[in-house]
Protein backbone atom coordinates (compact mmCIF):
# COMPACT_ATOMS: atom_id res chain seq x y z
CA UNK A 1 0.00 0.00 0.00
CA UNK A 2 1.20 3.21 -0.69
CA UNK A 3 1.68 6.19 1.71
CA UNK A 4 -0.16 10.04 1.25
CA UNK A 5 3.60 11.03 1.52
CA UNK A 6 5.46 8.81 -0.95
CA UNK A 7 3.07 9.89 -3.42
CA UNK A 8 3.64 13.56 -2.45
CA UNK A 9 7.36 12.64 -3.17
CA UNK A 10 8.92 12.46 0.37
CA UNK A 11 9.79 9.29 2.46
CA UNK A 12 7.81 8.48 5.87
CA UNK A 13 10.29 7.46 8.50
CA UNK A 14 10.84 3.39 8.59
CA UNK A 15 10.46 1.53 11.77
CA UNK A 16 13.23 1.46 14.16
CA UNK A 17 15.53 -1.87 12.96
CA UNK A 18 16.68 -3.83 16.07
CA UNK A 19 20.30 -3.27 17.48
CA UNK A 20 22.10 -6.17 15.71
CA UNK A 21 19.91 -5.78 12.22
CA UNK A 22 21.47 -1.93 12.60
CA UNK A 23 25.09 -2.84 13.33
CA UNK A 24 24.79 -5.59 10.48
CA UNK A 25 23.70 -3.06 7.80
CA UNK A 26 25.80 -0.37 9.32
CA UNK A 27 28.87 -3.07 8.67
CA UNK A 28 27.78 -4.50 5.48
CA UNK A 29 27.69 -0.34 3.77
CA UNK A 30 31.05 0.40 5.44
CA UNK A 31 32.64 -2.97 3.96
CA UNK A 32 31.46 -2.02 0.65
CA UNK A 33 32.00 1.68 0.68
CA UNK A 34 34.42 1.79 -2.30
CA UNK A 35 35.54 4.97 -0.97
CA UNK A 36 37.28 3.67 2.04
CA UNK A 37 39.34 1.77 -0.07
CA UNK A 38 40.67 4.57 -2.63
CA UNK A 39 41.47 6.45 0.50
CA UNK A 40 43.54 3.89 1.90
CA UNK A 41 45.17 3.02 -0.98
CA UNK A 42 45.82 6.94 -2.12
CA UNK A 43 46.58 7.67 1.66
CA UNK A 44 48.29 5.13 3.56
CA UNK A 45 51.41 4.19 1.58
CA UNK A 46 52.73 7.83 2.39
CA UNK A 47 52.96 6.70 6.18
CA UNK A 48 54.67 3.43 5.67
CA UNK A 49 58.42 2.76 5.96
CA UNK A 50 59.42 0.90 2.84
CA UNK A 51 63.06 0.45 5.10
CA UNK A 52 61.22 -1.71 8.03
CA UNK A 53 60.16 -4.36 5.45
CA UNK A 54 56.57 -6.26 5.82
CA UNK A 55 54.02 -3.22 3.71
CA UNK A 56 51.56 -5.11 4.08
CA UNK A 57 51.59 -5.42 7.80
CA UNK A 58 52.24 -2.19 8.16
CA UNK A 59 49.39 -1.06 6.08
CA UNK A 60 46.84 -3.49 7.73
CA UNK A 61 48.09 -2.11 10.74
CA UNK A 62 47.55 1.60 9.73
CA UNK A 63 44.20 0.86 8.23
CA UNK A 64 43.29 -1.08 11.53
CA UNK A 65 43.95 1.91 13.84
CA UNK A 66 41.72 3.86 11.45
CA UNK A 67 38.67 1.56 11.04
CA UNK A 68 38.91 1.31 15.01
CA UNK A 69 38.90 4.99 15.84
CA UNK A 70 36.14 5.52 13.07
CA UNK A 71 34.03 3.36 14.89
CA UNK A 72 35.04 4.84 17.92
CA UNK A 73 33.32 8.28 17.07
CA UNK A 74 30.45 7.00 15.09
CA UNK A 75 29.52 4.94 18.40
CA UNK A 76 30.06 7.95 20.26
CA UNK A 77 27.96 10.32 17.90
CA UNK A 78 25.24 7.15 17.74
CA UNK A 79 24.87 7.35 21.55
CA UNK A 80 24.83 11.14 21.39
CA UNK A 81 22.33 11.21 19.09
CA UNK A 82 19.70 8.87 20.51
CA UNK A 83 20.13 10.39 23.34
CA UNK A 84 19.18 13.46 21.81
CA UNK A 85 16.59 11.70 20.30
CA UNK A 86 14.78 10.24 23.73
CA UNK A 87 14.94 13.82 25.13
CA UNK A 88 12.86 15.07 21.99
CA UNK A 89 10.31 12.34 22.17
CA UNK A 90 9.45 12.62 25.75
CA UNK A 91 7.77 16.26 25.17
CA UNK A 92 5.58 16.33 21.88
CA UNK A 93 6.40 20.85 22.67
CA UNK A 94 9.89 20.15 22.11
CA UNK A 95 9.53 18.60 18.54
CA UNK A 96 6.85 21.58 17.63
CA UNK A 97 10.15 24.33 18.89
CA UNK A 98 12.48 22.35 16.66
CA UNK A 99 10.14 22.69 13.33
CA UNK A 100 9.58 26.65 14.38
CA UNK A 101 13.28 26.75 14.37
CA UNK A 102 13.89 24.93 11.41
CA UNK A 103 11.19 27.32 9.67
CA UNK A 104 13.03 30.33 11.23
CA UNK A 105 16.32 29.35 9.74
CA UNK A 106 14.76 28.65 6.26
CA UNK A 107 13.22 31.52 6.13
CA UNK A 108 16.13 33.79 6.88
CA UNK A 109 17.94 32.11 4.50
CA UNK A 110 15.61 32.91 2.05
CA UNK A 111 15.77 36.41 3.19
CA UNK A 112 19.39 36.76 3.04
CA UNK A 113 19.71 35.46 -0.34
CA UNK A 114 17.06 38.19 -1.34
CA UNK A 115 18.92 40.57 -0.22
CA UNK A 116 22.56 39.88 -1.41
CA UNK A 117 21.52 38.31 -4.74
CA UNK A 118 23.84 40.41 -7.24
CA UNK A 119 22.22 41.93 -10.12
CA UNK A 120 23.74 41.47 -13.34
Amino acid sequence: MISSGQLLGFTVAAEPRDGWRALRDGMVVGMTNPKSYILFGAILPQFVNRADGDVAGQMLLLALVSVLIGAVCDCAWGFAASAVRNWFARSPRRFEIVGGAGGLAMIGVGVTVAITCRKN
